[in-house]
């Protein structure tokens, strides 16, 4: 095994807020950002892409509020290679003092260059170096990213790459933009970089890749054998398309093959479970089961000679502990008798921080589901704060439901909702209970979104279990997840596509904004 002494720090770069964000249905406000930039800190990742700033308002106030909020991690913000972006970049970023870091970027690639910018490689070279030193010209703390690196011709990378650093960048990304690359190729474009790039020892080499083609941790994992000292990651692997590289994967990779990998990260592991728990109760995005790290099954042991081995040694079957990426062994923690104190203790457990007002709220929403069940999860917990303290803005508001139904009658649901502050109501008939009550919501609130999937399950177990329905909506070219829970499943479905239409309005919003931009 390598020794601690020998081992090279990898510098992880998370952009669960601006990438990850940027995947349908995974659209946060700012108070959702700072929740999810807090978590983060606890992880003591190095560097948080809070967003991109030109994009809308929205979005740069979500990176100066980061900016201002957070103290121990830098703060990146993204902009193109334009003199606009890179000024109001920094006009959130400046909070965060040296801290701050600005990511600016351009396509390389022969493919982009000609059908995207529509720009011959001397401009697009002359475009990366004049925004590295702009961006300079505010900070030190200069990133830049060769977009589409790895179908970019390897001379022309190696040149653009060698401008950059002459201008100033300290920090040079080589993502493979689309997913497209494998390992031993991927390792072999960082080691050319190594090889032919005179100066490549004054900048850090980043590493950014997606997951089109299930390789964005493998490819990273070949990057930094190759000499790549920053990866760029997202919780749970959220992003573009098929996403990113997983940020737990990628560490725990590091952290469980010491023996052949001697590379070492600062995060803290523990953290991961909670923060991947968050991420799925701020957006309402649940991780598939046999989801690698996080995932429900993934130290679930079911067939029965691996029970018997487990029983004998837990290392027959487990390659990292449970309590390693900050798993309980226990799922019981709190029922009807538990007090506000240790309420909020486990809440902080699992990765929440809660206002006296917030607290209180959720509280009171525990005490009423622990006088219905008789064991309260961390499962509940985390559908607590979805439904109390992480929705977003409400448009549509819930207030009740009244449903008739049975084998030989026609289901009716009776819904009452607030739009806009304002009490309304109508009824419906459905081909079944659920099919009625959304009927009733599409009329009242008038939308023209489509259902695409409904699907329903029980948060934890026993007849007295929360059931949790997640639903996902489209409109137009937007799609959005909504997520609702409760011990009556028509409610939980009544919350989940109201959730789901809500989520919709303010992505409705914010294309607004930066269609106004």
């Amino acid at each position: 095994m390598a020794k601690k002494a020998e081992q090279r720090l990898v510098k992880i770069f998370d952009t669960t807020l601006r990438d990850g964000e940027q995947a349908p249905g995974n659209s946060m406000n700012i108070e959702e950002k700072l929740r999810i930039a807090r978590q983060l800190e606890k992880l003591k990742v190095d560097v948080i892409e809070a967003g991109f700033p030109i994009a809308s308002d929205g979005d740069f106030e979500a990176v100066k509020r980061v900016a201002q909020v957070i103290k121990g991690a830098e703060i990146a913000g993204l902009c193109r290679s334009s003199f606009k972006d890179i000024d109001r970049a920094w006009e959130a970023l400046q909070y965060a003092g040296e801290r701050g870091r600005i990511h600016t970027f351009i396509a390389t690639s022969d493919i982009h260059m000609k059908y995207k910018l529509q720009m011959e490689p001397a401009r697009v070279l002359e475009s990366a170096v004049k925004a590295v030193k702009r961006a300079r010209s505010y900070t030190p703390n200069v990133e830049f990213s060769c977009e589409d690196a790895v179908r970019t011709r390897l001379p022309f990378l190696a040149e653009v790459v060698a401008a950059v650093i002459d201008a100033g960048a300290t920090t040079v990304n080589i993502p493979d933009t689309v997913g497209y690359t494998i390992p031993f190729e991927y390792f072999n474009i960082i080691k050319y970089l190594k090889d032919n790039v005179a100066n490549i020892d004054k900048a850090v080499i980043s590493v950014h890749c997606h997951n089109d083609l299930g390789l964005s941790v493998a490819n990273s994992i070949a990057a930094v054998m190759a000499g790549a000292g920053q990866v760029e990651c997202t919780i749970n692997g959220i992003g573009e398309r098929a996403g990113n590289c997983s940020l737990e994967e990628f560490v725990m990779a590091m952290r469980t093959r010491h023996d052949i990998l001697p590379y070492r990260t600062n995060v803290v592991t523990e953290h991961l479970t909670p923060a991947s728990r968050l991420l799925s109760t701020v957006t309402g995005i649940m991780v598939q089961p046999n989801k690698a790290i996080v995932g429900a099954n993934a130290f679930a042991h079911e067939a029965g000679i691996h029970q018997h081995g487990m029983l004998m040694e837990k290392s027959t079957y487990e390659i990292m502990t449970p309590e390693s990426v900050g798993l309980k062994t226990s799922s019981l923690v709190l029922g009807k008798h538990s007090g506000r104190h240790a309420f909020k203790k486990r809440l902080e457990e699992l990765g929440y921080e809660l206002d006296d007002a917030e607290l209180n709220k959720a509280f009171d929403r525990f005490k009423t589901l622990a006088d219905l069940k008789k064991e309260v999860f961390d499962e509940d917990l985390d559908a607590i704060m979805t439904e109390e303290i992480m929705r977003v803005e409400e448009k549509y508001k819930l207030d009740h439901i009244t449903v008739t139904c049975g084998s030989f009658a026609v289901a009716t649901a009776t819904v009452q909702m607030e739009i806009d502050g304002k009490p309304v109501r109508t009824a419906e008939l459905g081909d079944g209970p659920v099919d009625a009550t959304l009927k009733a919501i599409k009329k009242l609130t008038k939308c023209k979104a489509k259902l695409l999937t409904y699907n329903v399950g029980a948060i934890t177990s026993g007849t007295d279990a929360q059931g949790e329905v997640t639903v996902k909506v489209s409109e137009g070219d937007r799609t959005v997840t909504g997520r609702g829970s409760s011990t009556d499943i028509i409610e939980a479905s009544a919350k989940a596509y109201i959730n789901a239409l809500n989520r919709l309005g303010v992505m409705k919003e914010r294309f607004e904004e930066r269609s106004a931009l």
